[in-house]
């Protein structure tokens, strides 16, 4: 039978050190969050026009005004008005997505998080 002083568990420090480091990664989850799911509506928006054959009919100038609006609609704002390339050219329209975020992490250190994509449609 052991004796009590030869037992050995987790001790209060290393709890508090796997505590700490939970709590660190949390927080950088949780800052880097809305910048990925602002991505992911952009995205959809875009899947959306490009699957929607009778707003393809309008030139890239109306399918730009169209995307701000519905950017407008999810709440979402582009770093950069050239976030969003349009080009039509042989029949086939190029959509362009571009663009950083620069997340304050801590003091003086921010993350950067970069997005890029291109979808094709074919012009009606």
């Amino acid at each position: 039978m052991k004796s009590r002083k030869q037992q050995a568990g987790a001790s209060f420090f290393s709890i508090l050190i796997v505590l700490i480091v939970a709590g660190f990664l949390f927080s950088i989850a949780f800052k880097l969050y809305p910048a990925y799911t602002d991505n992911l509506t952009v995205e959809s928006v875009i899947e959306d026009m490009v699957s929607d054959r009778e707003q393809l009919k309008a030139g890239p100038g109306g399918l730009k005004s169209s995307f701000i609006k519905k950017m407008r609609i999810n709440q979402v704002k582009l770093p950069h008005k050239d976030s969003l390339v349009i080009t039509r050219k042989e029949g086939v329209i190029r959509f362009i997505v571009d663009y950083e975020v620069r997340i304050p992490m801590f003091y003086n250190v921010d993350a950067v998080v970069v997005f890029k994509k291109e979808y094709e449609a074919i012009a009606p």
